[in-house]
């Protein structure tokens, strides 16, 4: 049975789901997976099945250009763009990676 590698995002700034945030996936070194927005509560499955593997992976989630698209800042973001890297050794093991953000910090941590 194969794991997924699952996201979650909240917007501290305005208490919700960071729902249209968009976030890099890539397999270290050189598997690249494309490009997934979360939905409107912010949640998406990024991997899953045959593609989850055991490995390297790096996550960029795209925060400068969803404040921008909210409408909390102009021009420049503090923080543009906030890579996220951990190792999956058991790709059997559903692995979720949330992201708390707010304007100009963030945080992370290996969910249940």
């Amino acid at each position: 049975m194969a794991g997924q590698l699952t996201t979650y995002a909240l917007d501290l700034v305005l208490g919700h789901g960071a729902g249209g945030l968009k976030v890099w996936v890539r397999r270290l070194p050189d598997e690249e997976f494309g490009e997934v927005e979360l939905d409107a509560d912010g949640r998406a499955v990024l991997l899953a099945g045959e593609r989850f593997e055991a490995g390297l992976y790096e996550l960029h989630f795209r925060v400068g250009d969803y404040h921008r698209s909210r409408g909390l800042v102009d021009g420049d973001a503090f923080l543009e763009d906030v890579p996220v890297r951990f190792r999956v050794a058991d790709a059997a093991v559903d692995h979720h990676i949330p992201l708390l953000i707010s304007l100009y910090g963030y945080s992370t941590y290996r969910g249940g």
